[in-house]
Order: C-alpha cells, then structure tokens, then sequence
C-alpha cells in the first residue's frame, strides 16, 4: 500500500510545492500568460475563479495532491500539477491537472516536473503504476506523454465533460515499475538535449 503525503520536491530550477491558497496570485497571472482559460482542451480556470479551484483540489484530498510549480530560483508560479486517483491499495496513481503559463510551454519544465513526479512515485512511494490522462483532440498533450515513453492504454470513450459542455474522449497513457529506470534514463536523456523538450 503507498502513502502520499504533502512533500516539497526540487529539480533542474523547478521546485514543486503543496498547492495552497498562497498560491493564487501566481497561478492568476500564469493562466492571464495565454489566456489558457480559453483554451477549449483543458481545464485551466479563468483569473477569478482561481481560488475556488485551489479550494478545489485541497478539498479532493486524500485522492488528489495538488502542486504549485515554480521557477527555483525567483519563486514565480508557473503552473500547476498534480498527483490524482491515487488508489493507494493496488500501488496506483496518475498524474494529471497539469497546466503552465504559456511562456513556459515547450521549456525544460514539464519534462523536469514529470521527471520529479515519476522518481517520487516509484523510487519513494513505491507505486506500481502511475497513469496519465488527456483530451483526445490535445495532440500537443499526447505527443508531450508519448515523448516521455509512456505506453497508450487506449480511449475511454465519452468519458468526461469539457469546459464547454462537450463531451470528450479520453486517451489513458501509463508507465509501469518495472519500465521506469529505462523511462527515467530516457527522460534524463531528454534533459540533457540542447533545445526546449
């Protein structure tokens, strides 16, 4: 059985903290970087409705951990992300809620987040599993998930309800224990590429 539990977890200049009400006024002005509120594929919130969202996760405990991320060295909020239906008996979890400013798309940070969520998933919780979920029609998201080696599990058809009302399609990815040191050399690899990843 794993046990997550708030924790603080730093790599490469990103630094992921317990999301909190603290929070707010970053994750206001990383969702204004794009406008990634309008963005029709994911669940970013609109600049006011961005306390009501952090009081969300918190309330989604114990099956959702929810973090700030930010830039380690200036203490900017960058975004959000999230460890979610954590089923601690079976040793499963996913990652997901992930979302940045805009001027942090396409940089080191997402790989480097996915890099920290993944080693404390499986080196120090001990998972056997850990899933990642998205959109059927973000592409951007599936080739970000496909990049880092996990596998496609497949589609959940008419599975979840978009911000706009639609109904969408959602495409299950998942990496396994016994993948990991190949996947975590992979993503090693990735970081170490001389353009953004």
């Amino acid at each position: 059985m794993i046990v997550v539990q708030p924790v603080t977890l730093e790599f490469n200049g990103v630094r992921l903290a317990p999301l909190g009400p603290e929070h707010a006024d970053g994750l206001r002005a990383a969702a204004r970087d794009g406008e990634l509120w309008k963005l029709r594929v994911t669940s970013v919130p609109e600049p006011e409705n961005v306390a009501a969202y952090i009081a969300t996760a918190l309330e989604m405990r114990p099956g959702r951990l929810a973090f700030a991320v930010l830039d380690a060295a200036t203490g900017q909020i960058l975004g959000t992300t999230s460890y979610h239906d954590i089923v601690p008996a079976i040793g499963r979890l996913e990652i997901g809620y992930t979302w940045y400013a805009k001027s942090r798309q396409r940089s080191h940070v997402n790989t480097s987040c996915k890099r920290m969520l993944l080693a404390h998933a499986f080196d120090t919780l001990g998972c056997a599993v850990a899933g990642l979920r998205t959109d059927n029609f973000n592409h951007a998201s599936q080739a970000a998930i496909e990049r880092l080696g996990a596998k496609k599990d497949g589609v959940l058809r008419h599975h979840a309800m978009r911000r706009d009302g639609t109904v969408r399609d959602t495409v299950m990815y998942s990496i396994v224990r016994g993948e990991w040191p190949e996947i975590r050399a992979h993503i090693d690899d990735l970081l170490q590429r001389p353009r953004p990843c």
